[in-house]
């Protein structure tokens, strides 16, 4: 029987990533988008995404939202999952009554962008009545194994949805607040949701995904806004990284047992997600200064003089890197600086400016089609070619440069979905 060559890869592809995902469902295949930055760290496989388009330009769709919000989109199938905040704080001008605050769970057409249904969760007050920059209170992406949508909404609790929008479960994970407000994203492990709860309770604590049951929290963890990683060991065994003030810290996924700290010398919270390949972990963040640095993983206790692989004093304060063919890349968030590091080494490969400047980057980049898409607050997106050599490709403007685009892009297929506090556009070639 004769099989197609192009059907191998492909079904290699969706084993590979079966078995990298860390125990997400089976039922969640390559081409979906199931949390923060994808299944590999803000890469996607796709091609045929789109390099051009504008408010009237390869705009597949454009569907107006409930309520403003800084998370991302995430796609399973044909659907797409989203969330925002209504009710109070929409609107500088009119704060609104906080009593009216909530959250809701979106699900959308993958195909055309209408909506199915929309499930709202009242806040647990009182929130701060405020949050700095306007973020918002809706911040946190949510994540799905297929069967499940769970999402995290600071003090109000993780919860748990089926795929009709039903409300399955909540727990409690801390009562603190931060006038940055909540931003981490949950991360599912085998049957674990494990939550970044450092603004809430100062830990991280994984719940089980069928009850919502908490099975461990490990304390000691804080001024850390990003998700929590995964990278493997020498042994094979993975471990959980997240980045905070001063440190970096691992955990044993199935426990939270404490496994191994570095000092960064960064002696800022910790926003950037960081990413993992081949058993090192690449870690940037900080503000003035930045800094950026590698960690052999697997050791045990305090690996700073044996583990660091190399640091460097450049990094960004936001937008998580992306890690390609042995460099490093990453965009400062204010100077509108590209970087390109080897990963080996730390050595700077390249250091420039985009031009025309994205403006302020909140939003993690994206890689697809050999290209880095990176996109400023204002909604304008600027792709450079994925190679150690600077080369600007394109520069793509949405709402005349003037939205509030504060949410990482995800890649759906040959799909580009962008969100801002106003709209979800699918982007493709028409």
């Amino acid at each position: 029987m004769f099989i197609p060559l192009s059907f191998l890869h492909a079904l290699q592809k969706f084993f590979l990533f079966g078995i990298t995902l860390s125990g997400l469902a089976s039922t969640v295949l390559a081409s979906d988008w199931p949390q923060f930055r994808g299944t590999d760290s803000g890469r996607s496989a796709a091609t045929g995404v789109p390099l051009i388009w504008s408010d009237d330009k390869n705009v597949i769709w454009k569907t107006s939202l409930p309520g403003p919000g800084a998370s991302s989109p995430i796609v399973h199938g044909d659907r797409i999952f989203l969330t925002c905040f209504t009710g109070y704080a929409t609107s500088s001008r009119e704060p609104g009554d906080m009593n009216n605050l909530k959250r809701h769970l979106l699900c959308l057409n993958l195909s055309d962008g209408k909506i199915q249904w929309n499930t709202a969760v009242p806040a647990d007050l009182p929130e701060q009545d405020r949050i700095r920059e306007n973020h918002g209170y809706a911040s946190s992406t949510p994540v799905t194994d297929g069967e499940r949508i769970f999402a995290f909404f600071g003090k109000s609790g993780v919860f748990a949805f089926d795929k009709t929008g039903k409300e399955l479960w909540r727990a409690n994970v801390g009562s603190k607040l931060n006038g940055w407000g909540s931003a981490t994203s949950p991360v599912l492990y085998k049957d674990l949701v494990i939550v970044n709860a450092s603004i809430e309770s100062e830990s991280v604590v994984a719940l089980d995904k069928r009850t919502g049951k908490e099975a461990w929290r490990s304390s000691g963890v804080k001024d850390s806004w990003h998700a929590p990683v995964f990278v493997n060991a020498p042994n094979g065994k993975p471990e959980l990284v997240l980045a905070m003030m001063r440190k970096v810290l691992a955990f044993d996924p199935d426990n939270g047992q404490s496994l191994w700290r570095a000092d960064t010398g960064i002696n800022w919270y910790m926003c950037p997600t960081p990413v993992a390949q081949d058993g090192i972990v690449y870690v940037i963040g900080g503000r003035t200064p930045n800094g950026a640095l590698a960690i052999r993983a697997g050791g045990r206790g305090d690996v700073t003089s044996s583990n660091v692989v190399w640091k460097l004093n450049k990094g960004s304060n936001v937008p998580s890197p992306i890690l390609h063919e042995g460099h490093l890349y990453f965009a400062h968030e204010n100077l509108g600086i590209a970087y390109c590091l080897n990963a080996k080494t730390g050595e700077v490969a390249y250091e420039e400016r985009l031009e025309p400047s994205p403006g302020q980057i909140y939003a993690s980049p994206v890689l697809a089609d050999g290209r880095i898409y990176y996109t400023g607050r204002g909604g304008r997106t600027v792709a450079i070619a994925a190679k150690p050599k600077f080369e600007r490709l394109a520069d793509n403007t949405l709402e005349g440069g003037k939205g509030a685009f504060n949410s990482s892009p995800a890649i759906a297929g040959n799909r580009f979905l962008l969100r801002s506090n106003k709209y979800l556009y699918s982007l493709g070639e028409k």
